[in-house]
């Protein structure tokens, strides 16, 4: 069957992002993804997108009786003259508008109580891991430009990223592990210049080593936070915090930040 018959909408498309169809249609849709390289990375760029979104909400999410109140009242008032898919529209809709108004109240209510405090979720340490697993969401799939600054001019890399973080930046060496560098780019950490160093095997299986500098710590610390098959192994040391996040085993990973860790002490805080 030709592609002039066998073709795969929009719609389809944005259903297979939001995992709402059945295994036998996913597995068509792939098949025609194998086939059209431009818009299965399109995908791509999409699921990374809606990954990270969904993260950076999850804990703003909210879940209660009167959810399913609300969208009962709402088909309760129907006037009977609504077509079939209706109900499945409005239930979205509903699901939608919670879930908005969910994360609005959450991030906004303690500025709003508190004055010009920020939320407690955003002050939390472990948004350290949150922020690097939701840049490697969004720059690890990236094919074409999943870096700023290349790995043929990592001497360049080193001094401009640690310039912005006023910190003497060494780039961590993992080809032991089978990691070359891919390159590096500025990210916003904590509202303030970050740096993302990227990594990939011979497979392009990548990794990524995130840097953020927080003035008012002082504590040194290391924890492991996963979130599915991805896994983010990180660290506070004095004013810097990183973070090494991949989807590899977690052993390999700790391995990874702990050789990370012994180059980066090498590096000087300015």
């Amino acid at each position: 069957m030709t592609d002039e018959f066998n073709t795969v909408s929009e719609d389809e498309l944005h259903a297979y992002v939001d995992g709402q169809i059945s295994k036998p249609e996913r597995r068509r849709i792939e098949a025609w993804l194998e086939r059209h390289p431009d818009r299965a990375q399109e995908v791509r760029e999409w699921q990374a997108q809606a990954a990270a979104l969904q993260h950076h909400f999850a804990s703003y999410a909210r879940d209660s009786e009167g959810d399913r109140a609300l969208v009962s009242a709402r088909r309760g008032r129907g006037h009977g003259v609504a077509s079939a898919p209706a109900p499945v529209l409005l239930r979205i809709a509903a699901g939608l508008l919670i879930f908005a108004a969910g994360a609005l109240t959450g991030f906004y209510a303690p500025a709003i109580v508190s004055g010009d405090r920020l939320p407690e979720a955003a002050e939390n340490p472990d948004s350290l891991p949150r922020q690097a697993q939701s840049a490697f969401l969004v720059y690890a799939s990236e094919v074409r430009h999943p870096v700023e600054v290349g790995s043929d001019q990592e001497a360049h890399l080193a001094t401009w990223l640690g310039k912005r973080l006023d910190y003497g930046l060494k780039i961590p060496d993992l080809t032991a592990f089978g990691f070359s560098l891919v390159g590096g780019r500025l990210i916003p950490v904590n509202g303030t210049a970050g740096a993302l160093l990227m990594y990939e095997d011979g497979s392009r299986q990548r990794l990524t080593v995130l840097l953020g500098r927080n003035s008012d710590n002082r504590e040194t610390s290391f924890r492991i936070a996963s979130q599915g098959d991805l896994e983010t192994f990180y660290w506070i040391d004095g004013e810097i915090g990183y973070a090494v996040t991949g989807e590899v085993p977690r052993s390999l990973l700790q391995r990874v930040a702990d050789a990370c860790y012994r180059q980066f002490e090498g590096s000087e805080g300015s």
